[in-house]
């Protein structure tokens, strides 16, 4: 990626709007994360049943699949900014709802329903926060400072990620329960609000013409008609939803590691951890030469630490793989985030980000319910280990069926 020779590191956060920004992702996804743990080990604890922990991640996901349509073409229509007011008060009743049901006594043992409607009401909310939120990110710096700001962006969701697991796991541990984390989901939630309200930035409109399906499907458009933006959300897509083992983990917690919710929260935090280090070394070693090439090559590296871990009995391997993991993830992240945002017009970047969102949302809440599946079918080791060869073999076919993915040198 080019970027200027004497560019301050930490040049993004010289932008107001950038920094409040920030502190509402910080917050937000800590939230989310340790809502993640503790839902995850809430649900295994009732059912023991990894085909319910993949019905979390499903739930989660279909509102993205199922309104894509709609989310980017809102994220384009109105203003940003609004979109994101609305999912951070529909986050914070999430977490009270959820903390409800950890609290009123209420038997989970027959049905686990009343989880399951929450989560798809955050699912839904999701799905147009998303779209919202990606777009807004360039209209928060010059494009000059834009590959700054998305290493540092991808730094805070990170450092988020490994923070979020660990306190989730904590405090759920502590208190022998799940009430006090989805207190602190909420708490968090109106963090991020507040920030959010303190953004000076309006986008307005950016799509001028009345709905109609031609528009609609726009982003579908783009995106099918651009072979390396392609290339590069599908890879992520498959390697992700073949290779990921996080649904996984309270399994491995629980009866093979032996760790309990702790030792879960820890393991959750391993793959952020590593993907942290990454972004941090990304903002200060930015990637200038053969972007595809080294895209390719760290999705078969994901491959190949989900194989290693998989057949891991050692809670000191484990976390090692699940580190190496996480770095390996977060230069595809980066290089597809990149060529997103830089190769999308600005009054489409809403229907484009929905498109990336369903991507996303398909290889990580699908993908989680893909190897919940997967482990009812054959067993937990075997499906993370299926799940690790399939993505490297992905890599190769990937490799093949776009060439100008591979060929890719440069972000701009």
């Amino acid at each position: 990626m080019s970027h200027p020779p004497n560019a301050a590191p930490l040049t993004a956060f010289k932008h107001r709007d950038f920094r409040y920004y920030e502190v509402a992702r910080l917050a937000g996804t800590l939230g989310i994360q340790m809502q993640s743990v503790a839902v995850g080990w809430q649900v295994y604890d009732i059912s023991k049943s990894a085909f319910d922990l993949g019905m979390v991640g499903l739930l989660q996901f279909a509102p993205a699949l199922l309104l894509a349509l709609l989310t980017g073409h809102v994220a384009d229509r109105f203003d940003r900014r609004q979109i994101l007011i609305v999912y951070y008060v529909m986050m914070l009743l999430c977490a009270a709802a959820l903390y409800w049901t950890a609290t009123s006594g209420m038997d989970l043992t027959h049905s686990l329903t009343p989880i399951y409607l929450i989560l798809l009401l955050f699912g839904t909310a999701r799905a147009f926060g998303g779209p919202a939120a990606s777009a807004l990110l360039p209209s928060l710096v010059p494009t000059s400072d834009f590959a700054n700001a998305l290493a540092w962006n991808s730094s805070v969701w990170q450092i988020a990620t490994v923070l979020g697991p660990a306190l989730g796991g904590v405090l759920y541990g502590l208190h022998q329960g799940p009430a006090d984390v989805y207190l602190a989901c909420g708490i968090l939630s109106t963090v991020a609000l507040l920030a959010i309200l303190g953004l000076h930035i309006r986008t307005g409109r950016m799509e001028p013409g009345d709905a109609n399906w031609s528009r609609l499907l726009a982003g579908i458009h783009y995106v099918r008609t651009h072979q390396v933006l392609l290339g590069a959300i599908s890879l992520d897509l498959f390697a992700v939803l073949l290779g990921g083992a996080v649904a996984l983990l309270p399994i491995y917690a629980r009866d093979i590691l032996h760790i309990g919710p702790m030792g879960l929260g820890v393991l959750r935090s391993a793959p952020a951890l590593g993907a942290a280090l990454m972004a941090v070394y990304l903002a200060y070693r930015p990637l200038r030469h053969n972007a595809g090439k080294v895209m390719l090559g760290c999705v078969a590296l994901f491959g190949a630490g989900t194989c290693v871990f998989a057949l891991s009995t050692s809670f000191t391997l484990s976390l090692l793989c699940l580190v190496t993991i996480g770095a390996a993830d977060l230069v595809s992240v980066f290089v597809r985030t990149t060529l997103v945002q830089l190769r999308t017009p600005p009054a489409m970047r809403g229907r484009v980000g929905a498109v990336n969102q369903v991507f996303i949302g398909a290889s990580n809440e699908l993908g989680e319910f893909e190897s919940g599946l997967t482990a009812s079918w054959f067993g937990t080791v075997p499906a993370t280990l299926i799940g690790g060869v399939g993505t490297i073999a992905v890599v190769a076919l990937w490799a093949w069926l776009f060439p100008k993915l591979r060929d890719t040198d440069e972000l701009h």
